[in-house]
């Protein structure tokens, strides 16, 4: 009898994922939200397929799953998005499923808790503090030094995330979130924290056995708050794999997962360089697969799939047990953005290095491949300059970049 995995995906991703376990005979159903069914799932890898409400809550989907339970055994259930990871943790623990717990997982959810922990590690994190204690906001406005950001503890991505340049500027906003008399917007669902100019770098890993089987180590163009909040294209690439701060960040990467005691799965975690100091600080990280076409970018470099690694890794048996597949060192990296036309058209752009067009509506993106770190770095400036003229579209704030 085959063995039974439910995904839980309250946003379009993750087909990878479902076609590994598939090819990997298992049972895949998955819930979603009906307002996704016409989306290009990968129907002949899913055995099922249950919706819920266009706007369901966490228990709404909760529900579906233990239905599911009382038509025959679950053996693996997980969250596919970032907001599903507790979901699912939650469902896991109501039906005494395998898997990481919801309280667990808040290391990874909650970024205070995050920084906490990290900072019990001695890993570098800018300097913060909960929004509970007025007296204790009060004495780290006085000796952290402006500007700071205000930023929600649950969100991901730069949404919801504030920046001010005076005392008052914080207040004002603390007020403000309090009159809003909602729970989600109550200030105490906030952490302010000294905003450190720098580059953004993002480490990618597959965790098998509590060690890093393999990682991806990339830098953003330009760092995602300001892409999210002054609207323009993003961009990553893989970093060159002898260079100084990838061996630094590989290392980060290590004792943060060590400190998170993190067993098996995916993590998509960023850190920050200082642009005074070129010192690295950690500002998430994430057990998932990154957004943004990040893992089809390591795939191009690097020959391992981050949705297939994680299918594999839930789908191993004794039996079965999980296999790194051969790793290469090339390179890779993307440009994307938001479009001003529904279907845009990509064709004349024809550099030899395009692998990968992205299809979704009112996007442009590209991704490019090349034995060259040099020649990637080109493309993206050639390609960013391009689409700035032919199709950007600037809605700061207001989407994802999510594959």
């Amino acid at each position: 009898m085959k063995k039974h995995i439910v995904c839980i995906a309250s946003y379009f991703k993750g087909n990878e994922f479902y076609e590994e376990c598939h090819e990997r005979n298992w049972r895949v159903t998955l819930v979603m939200g009906e307002h996704l069914l016409d989306e290009p799932w990968s129907w002949t890898s899913l055995s099922e397929v249950k919706t819920v409400g266009a706007n369901a809550a966490p228990e709404d989907y909760i529900r579906a799953v233990t239905n599911i339970a009382g038509a025959g055994k679950i053996d693996r259930l997980v969250g596919i998005d970032e907001f599903d990871v507790l979901t699912a943790a939650k469902a896991r623990e109501h039906l005494q499923i395998e898997g990481l717990s919801g309280s667990y997982l808040l290391r990874f959810r909650d970024k205070l808790r995050m920084r906490n922990m990290a900072h019990q590690a001695q890993l570098p994190c800018p300097e913060y503090v909960s929004a509970f204690n007025s007296t204790e906001i009060n004495d780290f406005l006085e000796t952290v030094p402006a500007p700071w950001i205000i930023k929600p503890r649950t969100e991901v991505n730069a949404h919801g995330i504030r920046k001010c340049q005076t005392k008052d500027e914080v207040w004002q906003m603390l007020n403000e979130l309090d009159g809003r008399n909602t729970w989600r917007d109550h200030p105490s669902q906030f952490l302010i924290e000294r905003f450190i100019e720098g580059k953004v770098f993002h480490v990618d890993s597959v965790v098998e056995n509590g060690k890093i089987a393999v990682c991806g180590v990339s830098g953003y163009g330009t760092a995602p708050f300001k892409v999210s909040h002054q609207g323009g294209i993003f961009t990553t690439s893989i970093l060159p794999y002898k260079s100084k701060e990838r061996r630094e960040l590989e290392q980060l990467n290590k004792q943060l997962l060590k400190a998170f005691d993190y067993q098996r799965g995916v993590a998509h975690a960023e850190f920050l360089q200082c642009s005074e100091t070129g010192k690295f600080y950690l500002l998430e990280v994430a057990a998932r697969v990154g957004g943004a076409y990040i893992a089809d970018v390591l795939e191009q470099a690097s020959g391992f799939n981050l949705w297939r690694e994680w299918a594999k890794l839930e789908t191993a048996t004794a039996e079965k047990p999980y296999r790194l597949p051969k790793i290469r060192q090339d390179y890779a990296g993307i440009v994307l953005c938001l479009a001003n036309q529904e279907k845009p058209d990509t064709s004349p752009y024809d550099a030899a290095e395009i692998v990968y067009r992205v299809t979704k509506s009112k996007h442009v993106g590209l991704i490019f491949h090349s034995e060259s770190r040099e020649r990637i770095d080109e493309l993206l400036a050639i390609y960013t300059e391009k689409i700035a003229e032919d199709f950007l579209a600037v809605v700061p704030n207001k989407e994802r970049f999510d594959d």
